[in-house]
């Protein structure tokens, strides 16, 4: 497994904790999306950085009981500093329907740390 792929994964166990318990450091799991920072979700909206952190500070502990799992992970590129990775993250919650989308992101070497500069999502129907 290359450090890129434990970063996705490693974030997806961040973001289930954050969302689904309520906990984590908001300022570490924001450290680890570049300020350039762009998501684009199944929606289309197109969140930047901020967008994200408003978002991630509205919704602390809003889904209780999320699990996400992250599979079909694929290295798509890699070069010297960064790499485009692919795969599939599956988001359960109780007696709510289930959530699969695919996402490519851009993972980019920032110092000695792995950081998000982008993230697209498409639902699967």
């Amino acid at each position: 497994m290359t450090r890129y792929e434990k970063e996705i994964l490693d974030v997806h166990v961040a973001l289930e904790n954050w969302l689904g318990e309520g906990e984590g450091d908001l300022r570490a799991l924001l450290a680890r999306f570049r300020p350039d920072f762009l998501m684009i979700p199944p929606t289309g909206a197109h969140i930047d950085h901020a967008g994200l952190a408003s978002f991630l500070e509205s919704q602390r502990g809003s889904r209780p009981g999320l699990k996400i799992v992250v599979d079909e992970l694929t290295t798509l590129q890699a070069w010297d500093k960064g790499a485009v990775l692919h795969y599939r993250e599956t988001q359960t919650r109780p007696n709510l329907p289930v959530n699969v989308r695919w996402s490519t992101a851009v993972l980019n070497e920032d110092g000695d740390n792995i950081a998000w500069r982008l993230l697209h999502e498409t639902a699967q129907p």
